[in-house]
């Protein structure tokens, strides 16, 4: 008898806030490897824009990066190199992170050294600029107009690097562990300040919320952050206003998500605001949040 395959099944599909569904059935599910083959054991990349407006992906017929509001209309393929795979990767070598309104998209490519640059394409102009290929993008200011990556010193050591969107160098430094060895982590708009949490590792007591300052090496004190227990803090951004809001995800008795809630947080107290919240259906494969 055989064992059970637990694989994705059928095209993707967005749940709006209003209940209603989007199907993309020209979106791959499958990645093509390196090879050229259809890897059946994972889900090829897709990400959705913060406010939900615009999602990317590969699209079946060419194989293309594309993008494509989710109010309507056609998919639309990327510009130049940003649209195809670099010979020697494979789909799921890529990392797509998108800005709030989605009109520019940092891409990650996962090669071996790390030769090859990772992309900043400008959806609106269609403008290209490029990052060290040994960062990882981490994502964009709430403005979109820059991006905060990661990287690792010979020293063993992480640097944090702030570029705006024509790949100019801003804040740069060593950070230490605090900052580094916790995620998730979100850049503001001041291209300085970085919001991050702590969640213990022993599963004792409650997630911490602090704020890192590139230009100054300064650490915030913790903000204890009250989420219900079973829930876990999945993703962290800045909105509109310049406060945070922390993505928590609750599992159930198996284990699998099946609740995400937004709340914003308070920056005096730590005191946290539900501003969305939505059930997960159990049978997904696997599943993205807004922003991701």
């Amino acid at each position: 008898m055989k064992g059970l395959v637990s694989r994705p099944c059928g095209s993707w599909k967005l749940t709006l806030r209003n209940g209603k569904t989007v199907t993309l059935g020209d979106a791959t599910v499958f990645p093509r490897l390196p090879n050229g083959k259809v890897d059946k054991g994972s889900n090829a990349p897709l990400a959705i824009s913060g406010d939900g407006s615009r999602v990317v992906y590969f699209r079946k017929s060419d194989r293309k990066l594309v993008w494509k509001n989710v109010a309507g209309g056609s998919s639309r393929a990327f510009p130049g190199k940003a649209a195809k795979v670099p010979k020697g990767l494979g789909m799921g070598d890529l990392s797509i992170k998108l800005s709030r309104e989605g009109d520019r998209v940092a891409i990650d490519y996962g090669d071996a050294d790390g030769s090859l640059p990772s992309l900043l394409v400008d959806l609106r102009g269609g403008g290209m600029a490029q990052l060290p290929g040994f960062d990882t993008v981490q994502g964009f200011s709430p403005d979109g107009t820059h991006v905060l990556t990661t990287n690792f010193t010979e020293d063993n050591t992480t640097g944090f690097t702030v570029y705006d969107t024509e790949g100019n160098p801003g804040e740069d430094r060593v950070v230490p562990q605090v900052a580094s060895n916790n995620s998730p982590i979100a850049l503001a708009d001041d291209q300085v300040t970085v919001g991050l949490v702590i969640t213990p590792l022993t599963g004792v007591g409650k997630p911490r919320l602090r704020q890192y300052d590139l230009s100054t090496d300064a650490i915030s004190p913790a903000l204890e952050l009250n989420l219900p227990a079973g829930e876990m803090p999945y993703r962290l951004y800045w909105d509109e206003n310049g406060k945070l809001v922390v993505w928590g995800v609750r599992g159930n008795l198996s284990g699998l998500a099946d609740r995400a809630t937004a709340r914003r947080v308070d920056p005096s107290t730590g005191e946290l605001t539900k501003i969305d919240s939505f059930r997960m259906k159990p049978d997904v494969w696997t599943w993205w949040l807004p922003g991701e």
